[in-house]
């Protein structure tokens, strides 16, 4: 052991010295025209032929320069190459932001190389980053991008359909993956009709969406991550866009309170969006299929805010608040929910130091209801507060990061099972989350190991979770990759596996008895694939994966007793509110990307087994799709590319659910002299086993096509967008009502006419 720390600490002394005996360039790379930062852009040393990709921030920084004079040269797609010369000097750290300004002519192959080069420097498995390009590809419904479409297409990514809006990450349910929006945690980001997100996709600059196997930055959830980062307000000039089509109308507003001067200095902005549905007082007069009572009967609105303030150096400070709203009023069949929250991050980049400091904290709630024609209401609320710290040091191609998260929630929950036991929890939990992670790249090989150990104090638990994955590049074009951890987390939902298509999605904590040894719910991920490079047009990526969930708390369905004394001599499993199950999640997915001039092609399939065992029985949960295939097809056209035609093809097969066997009379027998043969029961349900039945295949076309006119001033435009989803009126199930035997689709044929109005 004592020569293990003796290696160690001389090899970082020896780090140490080699860092002071070069220098170091760092800085931002920004939009000259709005002063937004530019994400993952070259950032190069013309004379050494090497450089640095932007971050989401639009951060680089490039280390273990000799001393000397070099020039930087920096590029990004549809921009003029910025120069910068520098004067680098022995332990010294340079500031140097550059800014880009916009140009007709566009670069192809520039970009593509740019991709390659972040491709072959980083693990990135089982990971998509979503950035303002990418959302802009996907048929738009009623005139907007959304989130949520995009993530639809994504591999190992299943939704519910257009109604419900639940999101499934290779056989995780919800509650199993982490929602951030700018490092505050959320707990539910889609709104009833599936086809909107409550992030405005005008203000999102990246969305990384991890589906298994990810490093030890993240935890507290134990099968997938959605962080998604909003920009700053525009630092330059006032603008915003106005937009209004049948569903939805949005309004964005943003500008500066301090200006950011000619390329450089400090400055502050703000920016407001708020959207809102129109479908549920226009669905009457527009689509005759509508219900003449209730017409479509969804709403929501969508409020958030940021303010911003960057130092000349590129130290942040963001404060932002959100309020969220959703309602869907079915017959006997009503579903609302509302969130609100606020916080904030800085990123401090201290003189003279090669780390970065990124703090954030953030407070959210989240309340929801649900009544159903079975009369059994269930309610449900959770409200949350995180704080975090993390540290970035840069040590030329590699870098490590490590810090410190503390979360904490308190949990509401009421809900009545299918034989009228009432399931209850009123619980406070605390977390405490320390990792560290180090990127080290030599040559063709990249290797990422990193820890993470999380402390539940409400359970007296511990968790040590190591995290590892590597990627080698076996030719330029030919990358192997494997990542591997195990993962684990606190928070539990509650859902009726009876119901066939599930809308009630509770949250609690996991209690402090469970018949097991521990109470925390715990995961493995184990993730092996290949990409390969067919030209500079063609990416394939093939995974496979296999996730072992060794403990999930989920709610008793089978349970008819109280947890009593009265009640001892009873099983186990019909008496308890919570039991442990086991599960497995397999399978692969396979992802083909095709972008030439004006052409963009996406294609993915994915094959999924999942498996879950309560103890008494296996049965497959009913998110288990087990194919499921996406098409999307884009074509651009016209001066300016001003002509836009999108195109998206779902298929997927039919989800398991419980079938219904029969009716009887459920009485009242509880109180005494109960006059029994006169009395009037409510009609109660014999169910078959647990999801044996399947629903019918799901498949789905949707298209847009928009037409862009730019006014006399450059920044203003009007752009028309004519859109149509489920083109060809497939009936795809969404709600069965058992009592009244009925069965309620997915939307038909929707289509729009849109209109957004930028300035």
């Amino acid at each position: 052991m004592f020569k293990k720390i003796l290696v160690t600490l001389t090899l970082l002394t020896l780090s140490q010295w080699l860092l002071a005996q070069t220098g170091e360039v760092r800085g931002f790379v920004y939009d000259k025209e709005s002063g937004e930062p530019m994400i993952y852009t070259n950032v190069v040393v013309r004379e050494l032929k090497m450089g640095k990709s932007t971050d989401e921030n639009g951060f680089y920084t490039i280390s273990r320069l000799k001393p000397g004079a070099y020039t930087l040269l920096c590029w990004s797609l549809g921009f003029d190459t910025a120069f910068a010369k520098i004067n680098v000097q022995e332990g010294r750290i340079i500031t140097q932001n550059l800014y880009l300004k916009s140009k007709r002519t566009e670069l192809n192959t520039v970009e593509i190389k740019a991709d390659k080069q972040k491709a072959k420097e980083n693990v990135s498995i089982s990971s998509n980053t979503i950035t303002q390009k990418e959302l802009r590809q996907l048929p738009t419904f009623g005139g907007e991008p959304d989130l949520v479409q995009y993530l639809q297409v994504l591999p190992g990514v299943n939704f519910s359909g257009d109604q419900g809006g639940q999101l499934y990450v290779r056989g995780g349910p919800p509650v199993m993956n982490k929602v951030m929006i700018d490092g505050m945690v959320i707990y539910n980001p889609f709104h009833s009709i599936g086809l909107f997100s409550v992030f405005d996709a005008d203000i999102i600059r990246t969305a990384e969406v991890s589906s298994g196997g990810f490093n030890a930055q993240y935890g507290g959830r134990i099968s997938g991550i959605i962080d998604v980062g909003t920009r700053e307000g525009n630092r330059k000039h006032f603008s915003g866009k106005i937009s209004a089509n049948p569903m939805t109308g949005k309004i964005l507003l943003e500008g500066p309170i301090n200006s950011l001067k000619e390329d450089g200095g400090g400055s502050s902005s703000y920016l407001v969006s708020y959207k809102s549905s129109f479908i549920n007082t226009t669905g009457n007069s527009i689509y005759s299929y509508a219900d003449p009572v209730n017409g479509l009967p969804y709403g929501f609105n969508d409020l958030y805010g940021k303010f911003s303030s960057i130092a000349p150096n590129g130290s942040r400070l963001n404060l932002f608040g959100f309020r969220f709203t959703d309602n869907a009023n079915f017959s006997n069949n009503n579903y609302n929910w509302s969130s609100f929250g606020g916080g904030g991050n800085l990123m401090v980049i201290p003189d003279g130091s090669n780390t970065v400091i990124n703090a954030n904290l953030g407070y959210s709630t989240y309340d929801m209801s649900q009544t159903t024609s079975d009369g059994l209401p269930r309610n449900s609320s959770i409200n949350s507060f995180n704080t975090a710290i993390n540290f970035t040091n840069f040590i030329g191609k590699n870098d490590i990061k490590y810090g410190f998260e503390a979360v904490s929630f308190s949990t509401k929950f009421s809900y009545t099972n299918g034989v009228g036991r009432l399931l209850e929890q009123d619980d406070y939990s605390t977390e405490i989350h320390s990792f560290v992670k180090y990127k080290w790249v030599h040559k063709r090989l990249v290797l990422e190991p990193g820890i993470r150990v999380v402390y539940y104090s409400s359970l007296s638990e511990g968790s040590f979770e190591p995290r590892f994955g590597a990627k080698y590049n076996v030719t330029p074009s030919i990358r192997a990759k494997f990542a591997a951890g195990t993962y684990s987390q606190n928070l539990m939902a509650a859902v009726s596996d009876q119901d066939v298509v599930n809308l009630f999605y509770g949250f609690l904590s996991s209690p402090d008895k469970v018949n097991s040894g521990y109470r925390r719910q715990t995961a493995r991920h184990l993730v092996g694939g290949f990409e390969f490079d067919l030209g500079n047009d063609i990416e394939i990526n093939v995974e496979g994966f296999l996730k072992d969930f060794d403990q999930i708390t989920n709610i008793n369905r089978d349970k008819i007793y109280d947890d009593n004394q009265e009640n001892q001599n009873q099983p186990y499993h019909l008496r308890a509110d919570v039991i442990k199950e086991t599960g497995k999640a397999y399978g692969g997915d396979a992802r083909l990307k095709y972008e030439h001039k004006n052409h963009y092609l996406w294609l993915v399939y994915s094959l999924t087994f999942v498996t879950r065992n309560d103890g008494r029985r296996d049965y497959a949960p009913h998110f288990d799709r087990r194919h499921n295939v996406n098409i999307v097809y884009t074509y651009q056209w016209g001066k300016q590319k001003s002509w836009n035609l999108n195109t998206r093809w779902n298929f997927g097969s039919g989800f398991p659910f419980t079938q219904t066997q029969g009716f009887y009379e459920n009485l009242n027998l509880g109180s005494v002299g109960s006059n029994v043969p006169n009395q009037n029961g409510q009609m109660g349900v014999y169910y078959t086993d647990i999801n044996t039945g399947r629903l019918p295949y799901f498949h789905r076309l949707d298209a847009s096509i928009s037409k862009k006119f730019n006014l006399k001033n450059e920044r203003q435009s009007i752009t028309v967008i004519l859109a149509a989803t489920n083109m060809y009126n497939r009936e795809n199930i969404f709600y069965f009502d058992r009592l009244t035997y009925s069965r309620i689709n997915q939307l038909p044929i929707m289509p729009t006419l849109g209109f957004n109005y930028t300035f």
